[in-house]
């Protein structure tokens, strides 16, 4: 390509507005993004699992190919640092990674395909589902840590909404084409086809500039942007000194506990749902999945088109407040018609009701996240947010024994209200303005260190 034609195309991109620029396009770009990561998650975490246990392959087996795609995402804690670290600054700040996440997604896909009989060659195809879920992990960070550059607060709600419900589409979308592909054709069909539809989605980041003035590609024109030059550390002493900053204010440190005992407490709802429908209630597998599955489409539905416009226009804080009320009251109320739970209508509504509510409070839970972030270190400060809020659904889930050894379903299930009202009274004592303006002081301060330096 001749430098004149690289000129035009330069010309040509430069009439895309950035995403620092144009609202709709940010959405945009953020929902494609995430509705790559559902992609590779419906297959290798629903799609697969199903396809090896229909040709009869252990639990044991199948375990370990979900663990291998899942291990991963535990490493997110030592990638955001890097991101943060280190970037090609002219292709803007968290862009390169974004790409390099989905060109890797796109390649580990293609190589899981072309494993030799996955059935009977479980170690290398394990292997390619450690490299999918590696990828599609390292493009989550990059993908948070974009939306918090670049997304103003105001918005940071209504992207998040966005994102929650193209990550549902992604995933059911991708598990039912997958799964007719697989049995229509071949896994390997199946498996490129979707690795197609992953290429095609990183067009969208790829013309698409975090800010104006920067480059498309390494060899077009382009230059970094102010913003981004600002807000760049090039030390690790720095990026742990910011980050233990604005990790130990108080409202940070409260909003880390809350997120701990919000997720803990939805996880240890959505382990006991599949065993008080089936061991208490008689349910077949069958009809749990198929109740749990539109419970959840309408959950991420409900997300994408209303749960972000709600905290915009009421605020994160008292939606926050809402949704935390409106949980105990809901659990408390199942727990109380006891004499309706063989009605498996009934069931199902408060499993809608409630999935609604889990992604209502999860896209509030992290949109505040986002504001409470520093953004010279966001992509480390959002992993370590959501690393606390994994080990809190760790912990729920280890609750569950202890509670069912020793007490009923009526108690077992009351114990999730009873988390909900301590994250209540959490929620309550948070002042998120307050915390933003902290953040604020501690730029001003930096800035101010680093005038004193240079005189």
């Amino acid at each position: 390509m001749n430098s004149a034609s690289i000129d035009l195309s330069a010309k040509t991109s430069n009439r895309i507005p950035s995403l620092s620029e144009n609202g709709f396009l940010r959405y945009f770009n953020f929902i494609a993004l995430y509705v790559a990561q559902g992609i590779p998650e419906g297959m290798c975490f629903f799609g697969i699992p199903a396809w090896m246990a229909m040709n009869g392959k252990t639990p044991g087996q199948i375990g370990s190919f979900v663990a291998a795609v899942g291990l991963p995402w535990s490493f997110k804690i030592i990638v955001a640092p890097l991101m943060d670290r280190f970037s090609y600054l002219p292709m803007g700040r968290r862009r390169p990674w974004v790409l390099f996440g989905q060109l890797g997604l796109i390649v580990s896909f293609i190589a899981m395909a072309l494993v030799p009989d996955p059935l009977n060659n479980l170690n290398l195809f394990m292997a390619a589902g450690f490299a999918v879920g590696f990828f599609g992990s390292f493009q989550d960070v990059a993908t948070d840590g974009m939306a918090i550059d670049i997304v103003p607060a105001d918005q940071q709600a209504r992207a998040n909404g966005l994102m929650w419900g193209a990550k549902i589409i992604g995933t059911s979308v991708s598990l039912a084409a997958g799964s007719w592909l697989t049995y229509q054709y071949s896994f390997s069909t199946a498996i490129l086809t979707l690795s197609v539809a992953v290429g095609l989605i990183m067009l969208v980041p790829l013309f698409l500039r975090e800010r104006a003035g920067e480059k498309l590609l390494p060899w077009t024109n382009g230059n970094v942007s102010p913003e981004t030059k600002k807000m760049q550390l090039n030390s690790w002493s720095i990026i742990g000194k910011s980050l233990y900053k604005v990790f130990t204010l108080r409202n940070s440190l409260l909003f880390a506990v809350t997120g701990f005992i919000t997720q803990g407490a939805f996880n240890y709802m959505d382990t006991i749902l599949p065993i008080f429908t089936v061991q208490e209630l008689g349910w077949t597998d069958k009809a749990y999945s198929q109740f749990y599955a539109t419970a959840s489409l309408t959950g991420g539905i409900g997300g994408m088109l209303i749960g972000g416009l709600l905290i915009d226009k009421f605020g994160k804080i008292r939606m926050l407040n809402i949704y935390c009320f409106t949980a105990i009251v809901l659990v408390s109320i199942f727990v109380l018609l006891q004499h309706y739970w063989t009605n498996k209508w009934f069931v199902g509504c408060f499993m809608i009701l409630y999935q609604l509510l889990f992604v209502f409070t999860s896209i509030g839970i992290f949109a505040t996240a986002m504001q409470c972030c520093w953004k010279k270190v966001s992509a480390t400060q959002f992993t370590m947010y959501m690393a606390i809020a994994n080990l809190g659904r760790t912990a729920g889930a280890k609750c569950i024994g202890p509670m069912k050894l020793h007490f009923s379903w009526q108690y077992t299930l009351i114990a999730f209200a009873l988390m909900f009202a301590v994250a209540w009274i959490l929620i309550r004592i948070i002042h998120i303005n307050k915390q933003v303006e902290k953040v604020h002081e501690l730029e001003n301060q930096e800035h101010e260190n680093t005038l004193t330096l240079q005189v």
